[in-house]
């Protein structure tokens, strides 16, 4: 039940994040094989967002990729599984370009990014995996020839640009990354995103019927994470309750809303509370071109 409910968190988080960049499939199943890549990624040519807000994941989403993150670390078999599903995407990558009659580089082929909030020496060690010069301490490389590197969250270093890797962390760092995101103005759409996502992930695992000493450690970690998404919500709702107000006294006043009437909602709406409680018990009495002198 935990590594499922955390699968969906995953798959929601990729969702939201990378779908700017390009297109996201979860639960894509590999050809010809009754088997299931957690997230497949395929970038798009002109991203809708800025691609520094989101860092090094940014960098991963250059070429298509299959994501594989794991609560706890994989072991071999689980490695070897990851791997398997790689080469049958590659393999049909390929096939897709002869019938089209292109040509597909090495560097072209899709790469697999195993996600692991840790990986001992001897995992890595096991899989010939190494760091590279080219990318941050704690994410490993294996031989060229198999395209597939191992991210291990706990030796990411503590920047902004690993924020959205950290978040799949556990234990301390986990709680770091939450609280960073916490920190973000209350107006950035990601601060809203992902504490929906982590709100969420929460109210799963505690609706759950199997809760373990683990998950109960999640959900402390979760905890503010979703009272600030819990009061987000309800600020917004008063926002909305606001923005509704002013749009119906404008329309009251002077008929249908047009692009000037429009443009000056929000400064309203900026208002402290007394001036903005003021204004609607005038606005009854105010010209239009006196209300857009003031607040164009």
């Amino acid at each position: 039940m935990s590594r499922t409910l955390f699968d969906q968190f995953a798959k929601q988080f990729f969702e939201a994040f990378l779908s700017p960049l390009g297109e996201v499939k979860t639960n894509f199943e590999v050809p010809g094989e009754p088997r299931f890549i957690d997230i497949w990624f395929s970038p798009s040519n002109q991203p809708s967002v800025n691609t520094e807000e989101l860092g090094v994941l940014a960098s991963i989403a250059t070429l298509p990729c299959l994501f594989e993150p794991f609560r706890n670390q994989p072991n071999s078999s689980e490695v070897r599984s990851c791997l398997y599903k790689l080469f049958h995407v590659i393999a049909d990558f390929q096939r897709q370009a002869k019938r089209e009659e292109e040509t597909v580089s090495e560097d072209e082929l899709p790469r697999l990014w195993i996600i692991t909030p840790s990986a001992s020496d001897d995992l890595l060690a096991k899989a010939c995996a190494v760091q590279s010069e080219d990318w941050l301490t704690g994410i490993y490389f294996l031989p060229k020839v198999l395209r597939t590197a191992i991210i291990a969250v706990n030796q990411l270093p503590r920047t902004p640009e690993t924020l959205w890797l950290r978040i799949f962390g556990k234990g301390v760092i986990q709680k770091q990354a939450i609280n960073e995101v916490i920190g973000f103005d209350v107006d950035d759409p990601r601060r809203s995103t992902i504490l929906k996502l982590l709100a969420t992930w929460k109210i799963s695992i505690e609706a759950s019927n199997l809760v373990e000493q683990e998950d109960r450690e999640l959900i402390m970690t979760l905890s503010q994470a979703y009272l600030e998404w819990e009061q987000e919500t309800q600020r917004r709702g008063i926002e909305q309750g606001q923005r509704q107000v002013v749009e119906n006294l404008l329309k009251a006043r002077f008929g249908e809303l047009d692009q000037q009437l429009v443009e000056i909602i929000e400064p309203i709406l900026q208002l402290p509370p007394q001036e903005y409680a003021a204004l609607l018990l005038q606005l009854s009495s105010l010209q239009r071109q006196e209300l857009l002198r003031r607040f164009s």
